[in-house]
């Protein structure tokens, strides 16, 4: 299989990000319950115009987190993974799976209860976490499985993003919409007109992102819009669409996704902190993301490719895909995003920051073991 020089850079920068997240979260947590802890904390509540900086982070920032998304997912769907139908609709089918079987069993423990809204939570995978535990395997790693699990975060994450705009909006207010969605139409037109000069894209980028906050849906919606919008035209060197993406990846995996997770595990714990992991939410939420995600993905991909829908590469097996399913579990940056809108407690929302670090280590050291058992010799399909 030929990997692009585009997809080993986002593979290589997502890796990258993901032990630079890791070693955030822990300085984060250190902080938080160290005697630093008041200061620290009030770090990210320190208002910034009108609002903290954390917000500014993740309803600002984290808007060009999901541009990069979407540029990603653009190029997938014209010349990646996703442009041959037969061999898009494996991970297609696999992250479907990734998110309704975790949403389910999230459900089983809490449906009819006030917590239900945070069935999204485990829905979720993080690309530079499961993409830097998949690169510790090194050379034995096939190109087909970075590619299929790198498809699949980038689907999951398309399905979040869906979640979190139709399930995650209390109040439209349509004026404002509307405006959004009319910049985003001019945008299309420009695209058509083939005006590759990013300036006008960018410009009215902020300016639907603007309305869109102001809308009621969430305003990170306005980054995969704008992808889109972004002229892809053959996808070389010199488009639009790759220079933006090839300039984004570092800013994103060095830069926004670091801030993101020091502002957003900032989590005080108390000496029975674990306590505060039994209950429904929090059990549904470990459910989810360590049975939920490898259940789901296993399950669906092996039904797509019993029914014929998707095709199996060459080089990987039903073990490798169980073993990606795993790393899929490793929920952390979506997973927490979604807790910020599905709940308002501020205990609910630590409490499940905290059972998504907990299931996320658990996933993501099971499927290192587990892959890192089954890759030690070359894999072939069956």
């Amino acid at each position: 299989m030929i990997i692009t020089k585009l997809f080993k850079d986002f593979f290589d920068s997502e890796k990258a990000g993901g032990f630079i997240l890791i070693a955030c979260t822990l300085l984060s947590l250190f902080l938080a319950n160290s005697s630093w802890s008041e200061n620290y904390l009030h770090l990210w509540h320190t208002q910034l115009g009108n609002h903290p900086i954390e917000y500014w982070i993740n309803d600002g920032l984290m808007t060009i987190f999901f541009l990069l998304i979407g540029l990603e997912l653009e190029r997938e769907v014209y010349i990646g993974e996703l442009s041959n139908l037969k061999n898009a609709l494996l991970p297609i089918t696999a992250a479907l799976g990734g998110m309704v079987v975790p949403a389910g069993l999230y459900l089983l423990l809490n449906l009819g209860t006030s917590t239900q809204s945070g069935a999204g939570i485990p829905m979720a995978t993080d690309i530079a976490f499961a993409l830097g535990i998949l690169s510790l395997l090194g050379s034995r790693v096939p190109t087909s499985l970075k590619v299929f699990l790198t498809a699949l975060a980038v689907i999951d994450d398309l399905g979040a993003i869906l979640v979190i705009a139709v399930f995650y909006t209390k109040t439209i207010v349509w004026s404002n919409l509307l405006l959004a969605l009319g910049i985003f139409v001019f945008l299309l037109v420009l695209n058509r007109l083939k005006i590759r000069n990013l300036i006008p894209y960018l410009i009215s980028g902020v300016v639907m992102w603007y309305f869109m906050l102001n809308s009621g849906v969430h305003a990170t919606i306005t980054g995969v819009l704008l992808a889109f919008a972004i002229p892809f035209g053959n996808g070389d060197e010199k488009s639009t669409s790759y220079l933006l993406q090839h300039f984004l990846h570092k800013p994103v995996a060095f830069f926004i996704l670091p801030l993101f997770a020091l502002a957003n595990t900032a989590i005080a714990m108390n000496s029975d902190w674990h306590t505060a992991l039994n209950h429904p939410y929090t059990l549904g939420i470990a459910l989810g993301l360590i049975l939920g995600k490898p259940i789901g993905i296993g399950l669906f991909s092996f039904i797509s490719v019993r029914l014929k829908i998707g095709q199996l590469p060459e080089d990987l097996n039903w073990k490798t895909i169980l073993g990606a399913g795993f790393l899929g579990g490793i929920g952390f940056t979506m997973s927490i995003f979604i807790t910020l809108l599905a709940f308002t407690d501020g205990e609910h929302i630590d409490n499940a920051k905290i059972m998504i670090l907990v299931s996320s280590l658990i996933a993501g050291i099971i499927g290192l073991l587990y892959l890192k058992q089954n890759l030690k010799t070359p894999v072939r399909n069956y």
